[in-house]
């Protein structure tokens, strides 16, 4: 492993993160190779429970990424409910959308940050690394 990816890999363990995702077998892969790199994480299957993980562990998570398309609540809906509550928590938008309507909307509510599925654990610590967190 390169020191650039351990370096990546090492800020990832200073951080707690909540996957909202409805995919389960997404979810199981992501859980598991963030266990594998003893990465902090929560996880929720809709915008409902993620919203109520996020508020019962607000002071712990640093980093949100959600899927748009969940029952429930979606993710642009979950994403409405936590920029007033929690303006400065970041938020990564992963999705098999592309939709500019969907990202303009994203927008509107401060969100700027798109992982296109299927997930890569490359593009995603490069993304976090990019970042401002602790």
């Amino acid at each position: 492993m390169s020191n650039s990816l351990q370096e990546s890999i090492a800020k990832l363990k200073k951080l707690t993160f909540l996957f909202v995702e409805d995919e389960k077998d997404l979810l199981d892969i992501i859980a598991e190779t963030l266990q594998k790199l003893e990465v902090n994480f929560l996880t929720a299957k809709n915008g409902e429970e993620g919203l109520a993980i996020l508020k019962e562990h607000a002071d712990e998570v640093d980093l949100v990424v959600t899927d748009i398309s969940m029952p429930v609540m979606n993710g642009l809906e979950m994403i409405k409910e936590i920029k007033p509550l929690y303006p400065n928590l970041e938020i990564i938008i992963m999705t098999a959308h592309t939709e500019s309507k969907y990202m303009e909307e994203a927008k509107e509510y401060g969100v700027n940050d798109y992982l296109l599925k299927p997930f890569d654990f490359i593009k995603f610590i490069e993304l976090i690394n990019q970042k401002k967190l602790k």
